[in-house]
């Protein structure tokens, strides 16, 4: 008769348990999976790291940062909040980063939102009712605020205190919630959209403008060093020349012309390597990219230098004509390359001769 043993067999000297084996393959396993992600976390933490964080880092915006200083240091020392404050200007100009510079400045918190996000007028009440003393909210695309948010904003503006309705009918009463003080700072690419009421109750009304060239080269040596890549001054020249006056482009050309470098292997970035790189991706001396190239020379070529309507225009290159009119013709009106007249759009000499055409009095010219 065969005797079983209840005693388990040690293991072999040379051999671990199969759970010790099994839990030393899953924590490599598992190092083998956090290894990338810490190399993500740590991409992350140094691409936050390229917007500044004091006046002392933020390049340009000279005006508007005297004007702030001042209104910085008037509230210090009355021991109070900062005026409501709205920014109005073209995408990528940094009113987000200014925002988030004036809670530094003041060393208070800040809390970032947009208007799209707060469509219920519980949303307001919620980031409003968990401000501090002091607190910055800063609300992108204001002008895109519903009524309902709008109104409740008013007296939190200007007494600090929360309006709620309770109950309906009959029975219905106000209820007013004080608020601490705080600063609202507000974005908007159009501020012709805002109502007057919601206008009027900002302290300060300032615009930003789009930075030149000298400006931009410095953000993008300040930036370069902060993502450990090696741009010279003329490699730097060469990426504002064509970040069309906007910081937030010049940022991500930076980026794919650091792309072209790495896999090129090339150790420094300079004026040649720069225009070659974004060539490569389509963006001209001028910063014109394939689409804005596209409209001038369907206004050129098609219909002789114009004028022709926006609707026209869209169907010809097969774009969206809100995207036209917001996105493409500000730069181009900017530089000079585009006419919005009466009849509809017409290109400039200047426009003819960067697309290579003969302007139409030379062309009479030379008959």
């Amino acid at each position: 008769m065969a005797i079983i043993s209840s005693k388990k067999q040690p293991p072999e000297p040379n051999k671990k348990p199969k759970e010790q084996q099994e839990s030393v393959k899953a924590s490599s396993d598992q190092d083998k999976i956090l290894q990338p992600e810490a190399a993500f976390d740590e991409q992350g933490k140094q691409e936050e790291s390229i917007r500044p964080q004091r006046f002392a880092d933020y390049i340009g915006q000279k005006d508007l940062k005297d004007v702030l200083e001042i209104a910085i240091k008037a509230a210090k020392s009355r021991g109070e909040v900062l005026d409501h404050l709205l920014l109005y200007g073209p995408p990528g100009l940094g009113k987000t980063t200014m925002a988030m510079i004036l809670a530094s400045e003041m060393g208070v918190n800040y809390k970032i939102t947009s208007a799209p996000a707060l469509e219920r007028p519980r949303d307001i009440v919620g980031l409003l009712v968990n401000l501090k003393p002091g607190d910055i909210i800063f609300i992108d695309e204001i002008h895109r605020l519903s009524r309902m948010t709008e109104e409740i904003l008013y007296p939190a503006m200007e007494d600090y205190r929360l309006d709620i309705t309770i109950g309906k009918g009959t029975s219905a009463r106000i209820r007013s919630l004080p608020l601490a003080k705080f600063t609202l700072v507000g974005a908007t690419t159009r501020v012709g959209a805002l109502t007057s009421p919601l206008r009027d109750r900002f302290g300060l009304v300032q615009k930003l403008r789009f930075y030149e060239v000298e400006e931009l080269s410095q953000i993008v040596l300040r930036s370069s060093q902060l993502l450990q890549t090696n741009v010279t001054p003329d490699g730097a020249t060469e990426i504002a020349r064509r970040s069309r006056g906007t910081p937030r482009i010049a940022n991500r050309l930076l980026k794919r012309v650091r792309d072209f470098a790495e896999v090129k292997k090339l150790a420094e970035v300079t004026e040649s390597v720069a225009a070659e790189a974004l060539e490569l991706f389509q963006v001209d001396p001028c910063g014109l990219d394939w689409t804005d190239r596209k409209m001038l020379s369907v206004i050129i070529e098609q219909f002789n230098g114009g004028p022709v309507g926006l609707e026209t225009i869209a169907a010809a290159t097969g774009e969206d004509p809100q995207t036209i009119e917001e996105v493409y013709e500000p730069y181009l009106m900017q530089i000079g390359y585009l006419s919005r007249t009466p009849r509809g759009r017409i290109a400039t000499k200047a426009a003819y001769k960067h697309m290579n055409f003969t302007p139409p009095n030379e062309q009479l010219s030379l008959l």
